[in-house]
């Protein structure tokens, strides 16, 4: 709720797809348990090579937890010690990769519907954020034309740390069975999210993306390119760090509003 207030939300206010996207990835660098690479893809492209400057880095970057000195009595939230300073030895960080997108002007154009199915199948898939006005959920699946969601809506105390410095996640799961919608019903702007956690685990996804453009009838929803687009709005920005002032940079060059969304059309 506080980072959201830098993103122009109030607490209380309802977050939007994107804008609950960009909260994520500044909760990232304060993430000192796991060395995720948490990246978002803006102006419905995916490019290929600052996602491996990202994740490649053997520094904290953009998007990614630093990453503390390692420590003996240091546990990772259930992991033995020994894999959690192997995975932070690693040449590739694991990357939740983010793309918020906006599939129509008040309801969702059919002819993205195809991708969004084929999103499901893939094994990096973590679902879509989104919902329908006033409703907010985690869509996990498909079932011929319906979504199968979970509302994760649950007010409960914050959870504290035991003793042995380990966070109970029990209460994190949801309480409430999955539920069905008409893929129809969803609103248009939505967050489809990723997880790679390895680079070859990255370039299946880039294969099977790839593929999809070849499915009749399936309109791509995003763009994966190798470079950066001479169209961005700045060269410079494949090189900043949030560690540095270039973190206010970074801001301005992505407004986290979802009514800026670029709309794709046939």
């Amino acid at each position: 709720a506080q980072m959201g207030v830098g993103e122009g939300k109030s607490i209380g206010q309802w977050y939007g797809p994107n804008t609950v996207a960009q909260v994520l990835k500044k909760l990232a660098t304060f993430d000192t348990w796991s060395s995720l690479a948490v990246h978002i893809a803006m102006d419905n492209t995916v490019v290929m090579e600052e996602i491996r400057r990202l994740c490649q880095s053997n520094f904290p970057c953009a998007g990614a937890a630093a990453c503390p000195a390692v420590e003996s009595d240091v546990l990772y939230n259930g992991y033995p010690e020994e894999a959690g300073v192997r995975d932070r030895l690693s040449l590739w960080k694991p990357l939740v990769l983010l793309i918020p997108l906006r599939l129509g002007l008040t309801e969702i154009n059919e002819a993205y519907i195809e991708t969004l199915k084929h999103c499901f199948m893939m094994p990096q898939s973590l679902g879509v954020i989104g919902g329908k006005p006033n409703s907010a959920h985690y869509f996990i699946g498909y079932v011929g034309e319906e979504l199968i969601y979970l509302d994760p809506h649950t007010t409960q105390p914050a959870v504290e740390p035991n003793d042995s410095g380990c966070l109970p996640d029990e209460s994190f799961h949801c309480q409430h069975p999955p539920c069905r919608m008409s893929i129809a019903e969803l609103d248009p702007s939505i967050a489809v999210g990723f997880f790679c956690n390895t680079e070859e685990d990255f370039n299946d996804w880039c294969q099977q993306i790839k593929k999809l453009s070849l499915v009749r009838g399936a309109l791509p929803m995003f763009e994966l390119v190798e470079r950066q687009p001479s169209h961005f709005s700045n060269p410079d920005v494949l090189n900043l760090t949030p560690d540095s002032s270039d973190a206010d940079r970074l801001e301005r060059f992505f407004d986290s509003e979802d009514e800026d969304f670029e709309i794709l059309s046939l």
